[in-house]
């Protein structure tokens, strides 16, 4: 088992890869708790799933608690520090780019949906959803100031107007 180094080592990573994607400190804490949220979020409904008589439903309910414990293991290893690979598979994670954490957590929100498409699992998986959701806006990058905006627009703007003024002394 590794200790809280092999945390200290994943936090400075996770806050490396962060700031070469441009996302701010709040940012980053907002999607692992969202993250954290859609975990317990699909715990709960995937436990509500699984009781019934309905092989879908409760293959449904198996897959959100599967997802549920995935993103607790990438988004929170210090909720699973009995689980020897946990740090190893975070600092893995912590790796990827923000647009492959959107994929991959959309992805795996969607799949209860596709298997049995119910309340229960529209509700379960939502706050998972928005976690893939986070993570891509963050791939996105920052929006653009209104300077910069206005420049490119001014200078399409030219461009057109050379475009009909050529045009215009074609025709004549």
């Amino acid at each position: 088992m590794s200790g809280s180094g092999g945390a200290a080592a994943a936090s400075v990573g996770s806050a490396q890869a962060a700031q070469e994607e441009g996302m701010t400190w709040w940012y980053r804490w907002l999607c692992r708790l969202s993250g954290v949220l859609g975990a317990v979020s699909c715990a709960i409904s995937g436990l509500f799933n699984c009781i019934t008589i309905h092989p879908l439903n409760i293959a449904a309910g198996v897959w959100m608690i599967l997802n549920a414990f995935i993103l607790l293991l990438c988004e929170a290893p210090f909720c699973c520090q009995f689980v020897e690979f946990a740090n190893t598979v975070s600092e893995k994670v912590d790796r990827l780019r923000s647009w492959q954490k959107a994929v991959f957590y959309c992805g795996m929100a969607v799949v209860p949906i596709v298997i049995s498409l119910t309340l229960t699992t529209l509700l379960g998986n939502a706050i998972a959803f928005a976690t893939g959701v986070l993570y891509g806006l963050s791939a996105l990058g920052k929006k653009g100031d209104a300077i910069s905006y206005a420049r490119i627009q001014q200078q399409k703007q030219q461009a057109d107007e050379e475009k009909l003024t050529d045009t215009l002394e074609g025709e004549l």
